[in-house]
């Protein structure tokens, strides 16, 4: 059961993340996060560190 938690977190880090690359680029308008260049490098690196956590809850779950 204690891998639920990285892999919930790591799902949500990696969706966060991934609207908060496309805000960037400008794909997604109406935020004032929009087209602003910041988003388009810290929402991969978000995405990045939930895809890391994915794989951690992963292995907690097939241990135990």
């Amino acid at each position: 059961m204690k891998g639920w938690v990285p892999l919930t977190l790591g799902l949500l880090a990696v969706v966060v993340g991934a609207v908060w690359t496309l805000q960037g680029l400008g794909y997604v308008g109406g935020s004032v996060m929009s087209g602003v260049t910041l988003w388009a490098i810290v929402g991969p690196i978000v995405a990045v560190g939930g895809l890391v956590l994915l794989v951690v809850g992963l292995r907690a779950r097939h241990r135990g």
